[in-house]
């Protein structure tokens, strides 16, 4: 099967990471007999210096031509005092908005091999935690009109929440129907106690779920769920909620780890078309040590075979090449401990490939 790939390195340990994630692309495409055609944009900071803008025109055509993107990271301390409006993270925001992308599925998964790692006590993670958190990613106060104006002599800044009902149901549909793929167990994450567009997402919320009665759905107050994500984590199954939270929620989450170089995430479309990404930033003060961990942008790739390739079984085999990895007792510094073997970033995609 032949794919086109729209490969975004980006800034920090973008281009590291990546690169681990293609090796193993490239022994899956070997292994399975595929042809995956890399193309390479520049993204993010390395873009505003290049060419003045964090994304090209022309790069974002290439990601609509393309049948995935796999995304490094971007941003660092560099490109902090831009133009607000040609920061690197607006390539994030314009590209998710060009292609569609309105769900990001963010797993929360504990490897057993590194419960000691998690900063949570056994009894609390013994059970083992996998959830999954389910964020919209193209509305609310990320996309909402802003503004800083001076009232009264003085500055004041305003921003807005907006989400209509079919935005909700949009991705509250996605929420049960990952639910019903999992535990059939689904909270909606909200502030409807305060805000009126929390109050209107659990209207339609509510009214959606008369259309999932195998699923046992739930509301959650957004302050509450940051609680309980550490005080009872396994109870969660499946999280929805809008983008503010669900950015928020999920790097919480994804500390219940023990490290967030584990993490990967999917941003989908209402097709096959998605953006593929590991959920941590671009940590510019270990850039071009060869010192991070690959792991997140490597599983981030599976998911890009599962959910836009639709090739379950590649996505298994690199899963599994990741726990064998893990069991065999590497480690990158992040995740290291005691008794283990501790790796770079190069040498940890190498040793995944070795186990496909």
């Amino acid at each position: 099967m032949n794919k086109k790939i729209t490969v975004l390195p980006g800034d920090g340990i973008g281009p590291e990471i990546v690169a681990e994630a293609v090796k193993v692309l490239n022994k899956i495409a070997d292994k399975f007999n595929h042809n995956f055609d890399y193309t390479y944009v520049d993204i993010g900071g390395c873009s505003i210096d290049k060419f003045g803008v964090p994304i090209t025109d022309e790069g974002m055509k290439k990601c609509l031509e393309s049948d995935s993107v796999l995304l490094g990271a971007v941003g660092g301390p560099k490109w902090d005092n831009v133009d607000p409006s040609v920061r690197p993270e607006k390539a994030l925001l314009a590209v998710r908005k060009e292609l569609g992308l309105f769900a990001n599925l963010r797993p929360t998964k504990l490897f057993s091999q590194l419960s000691d790692a998690s900063p949570l006590k056994q009894e609390i993670v013994g059970g083992g935690i996998d959830l999954l958190i389910v964020r919209e990613l193209t509305g609310g106060v990320y996309f909402g009109s802003r503004e800083t104006k001076e009232i009264n002599g003085e500055l004041v800044a305003t921003d807005l929440m907006p989400y209509s009902e079919s935005e909700i149901e949009r991705i509250g549909r996605v929420g049960f129907e990952t639910a019903m793929k999992r535990g059939k167990r689904l909270a909606s994450v909200d502030k409807a106690n305060v805000l009126d567009t929390s109050r209107l997402w659990r209207k339609t919320m509510h009214k959606l779920s008369a259309e999932y009665p195998e699923v046992e759905y739930s509301d959650i107050l957004v302050d509450n769920t940051a609680m309980q994500l550490i005080k009872n984590p396994t109870q969660f199954d499946v999280l929805v909620t809008e983008n503010m939270f669900g950015d928020i929620l999920s790097d919480e989450a994804s500390m219940l780890t023990g490290s967030i170089g584990m993490m990967p995430s999917a941003s989908l479309s209402s097709g096959t078309l998605g953006m593929y990404e590991p959920i941590h930033g671009s940590a510019p003060d270990i850039a071009g040590l060869n010192i991070a961990n690959p792991l997140g942008t490597i599983l981030s790739a599976a998911m890009m075979l599962r959910y836009s390739f639709d090739m379950s079984a590649e996505a298994d085999a690199i899963e599994a090449a990741v726990n064998k990895v893990l069991d065999d007792g590497y480690r990158t510094g992040d995740i290291m401990q005691d008794g283990c073997t501790k790796v770079s970033c190069s040498q940890m995609g190498d040793l995944v490939a070795e186990r496909l």
